[in-house]
């Protein structure tokens, strides 16, 4: 089983809208005013928008591996996108940023390699 795609309930779909894609990521599907779907930047995986009333903002967060991490959180903030915190190398062995999309969703952009899926202190697996 691989994880495919996220979907963002929100209230102000074009605002999220507008801000993913100035985070690089590209529109495949557009339903407007209902709904979208974005492909990530550089993968497949798929993140989608529909508006929905009543939902609680701020209410994920979102992990994005970025290889050129460092590289990408620059170009970010150039292109004004603020950030909680810029890149901070972490006890858990990973690099990350921290930023909210205008809902106030956390997202993280981080790179961890090897260590994302094989920490030091990952279960042994019992034959």
């Amino acid at each position: 089983m691989q994880l495919n795609q996220v979907t963002i309930g929100t209230g102000q779909l074009p605002i999220l809208l507008q801000f993913y894609q100035k985070l690089g990521f590209r529109l495949i599907v557009d339903s407007l005013p209902s709904y979208v779907r974005l492909q990530c930047p550089g993968g497949d995986a798929t993140l989608s928008l529909e508006h929905e009333t009543g939902v609680r903002p701020g209410g994920i967060t979102l992990y994005f591996e970025c290889p050129a991490l460092d590289e990408l959180v620059g170009q970010l903030q150039q292109a004004h996108i603020a950030f909680d915190h810029g890149p901070v190398d972490q006890p858990w062995l990973w690099r990350e940023a921290r930023l909210r999309d205008p809902d106030g969703n956390r997202l993280c952009l981080y790179h961890a390699g090897d260590n994302r899926i094989n920490p030091p202190w990952r279960i042994k697996e019992s034959s």
